[in-house]
């Protein structure tokens, strides 16, 4: 617990070393030490194999909750609570039996792994990985707004009762598509599931929809490279080829993609209007399939989805193995126009590994064109448009989540 929450706690073995037989009856019916197998009832007591558990609550609720175990039937006692030195320290009869810095500790804890995964992945990772631990400056996930997410900027436009329909594009192997639909009903469109067979046999015209994403998943299994099997449906094929020739050069649609789909739409950057400076994605840096819970950076940038966004660091979830962003070159690099960077827990572009869990320069995982009407994302924010969907939230977040406002934002675009 204390390695998980980067917190020293200190720890009273006094109830826990108890041994009944020698000790006395002291006040308040807590039991008084007879000394002389201290060090034997301490280490008992550390590495006992009875069942039991250590749950941590607030000062205010410790007799409620002592008094509901109690009636259970189950002995519990405090143990100790977590202290501002970031060290682990253990006290039998006022005195200290074992204390050190709690990096210390989370280090040996953690190096058998660390050389596991160096010899598994890549060892720059997990040594960076490794030093992690020895950050006791880290404030954990921080999120930080500027904008109000129970606003509902959209509520004019769905108030209409109009809700434009938008394609819901999926191919063999794409699974985030019910998420993604969720996101963009919730938002006030009308979601179309539209496999890409439809589009190739000609039964769905891209002409119908003012806009589409590409979701997640594993298109053809990646065997043929992360997202280029399905461009290369479109790209190889004459009608599909036309049909998002043509949708993208209207100047009333928008599209994202996101992670399988943001490979793929990366892949037809040839069809796509001020996409030739974006980047195609290979394999992680770290040589594995990523799914984390990471912070990122919305950019200032004319993407459409994250109107009145900039600046605003949120988490959100990732799982990809192929996200690493590689451009032409640098001068491609330069005039690729950001709208998603990773970022630490201090709001710096993230360059070091969990934190950019995929090695793009420059923490670089979204992207837009000029008009903003076309954005390509390595993250999910599909996955948690809810508050409710996000492993951890601040307690004053309500039950629309900070990522529903890019879905408003489209359909505020869309008017």
């Amino acid at each position: 617990m204390a390695f998980a929450g980067r917190m020293g706690v200190t720890v009273n073995l006094d109830m826990i070393a108890c041994d009944p037989p020698a000790h006395v009856e002291g006040d308040a019916g807590r039991p008084r030490p007879v000394y002389g197998r201290d060090q034997e009832r301490v280490l008992s007591a550390l590495f006992a194999e009875e069942l039991g558990a250590v749950i941590q609550v607030k000062a205010n609720d410790r007799a409620a909750v002592l008094k509901r175990l109690g009636e259970a039937g189950l002995f519990a006692s405090r143990i100790g609570n977590p202290n501002r030195d970031d060290e682990i320290r253990l006290v039998r009869n006022a005195r200290p039996v074992f204390a050190e810095a709690r990096a210390i500790l989370q280090r040996a804890w953690s190096e058998v792994s660390y050389h596991m995964q160096a010899l598994r992945d890549n060892p720059d990772c997990a040594k960076e990985e490794f030093d992690r631990i020895l950050d006791s400056g880290d404030c954990g996930i921080s999120p930080s707004l500027t904008f109000d997410p129970a606003e509902n900027v959209a509520a004019p436009f769905v108030g209409r009762g109009a809700r434009p329909v938008i394609a819901i594009l999926r191919e063999q192997g794409v699974n985030g598509h019910v998420e993604m639909a969720a996101a963009f009903d919730r938002a006030g469109f009308e979601a179309h599931d539209i496999h890409m067979s439809d589009i190739v046999e000609g039964r769905v015209s891209l002409a119908s929809f003012k806009g589409f994403t590409a979701c997640g998943g594993f298109s053809y299994g990646d065997v043929l490279g992360a997202g280029a099997g399905w461009a290369k449906s479109i790209l190889f094929n004459e009608r599909a080829r036309d049909e998002f020739s043509a949708f993208f050069g209207r100047r009333d649609t928008f599209a994202l993609g996101v992670c399988n789909g943001c490979q793929m739409m990366g892949a037809l950057r040839e069809l796509i209007p001020g996409a030739g400076h974006w980047p195609v994605f290979a394999k992680n840096r770290s040589e594995q399939f990523e799914a984390r819970f990471v912070t990122v950076e919305i950019t200032e940038s004319p993407s459409l989805f994250f109107a009145g966004m900039a600046g605003s660091r949120l988490p959100v979830a990732t799982a990809h193995g192929e996200g690493r962003a590689v451009f032409d070159d640098v001068e491609a690099q330069a005039k690729a126009i950001v709208a998603m960077r990773f970022v630490d827990n201090r709001g710096k572009p993230a360059a070091a590994y969990p934190l950019n869990p995929n090695g793009s320069p420059g923490g670089i995982t979204g992207l837009t064109t000029a008009d903003g009407r076309f954005t390509i994302l390595m993250p999910h924010p599909e996955r948690a448009f809810r508050a409710l969907q996000n492993s951890w939230h601040p307690d004053d977040w309500g039950d629309d989540g900070p990522w529903l406002r890019m879905f408003r934002n489209a359909r505020v675009w869309v008017g």
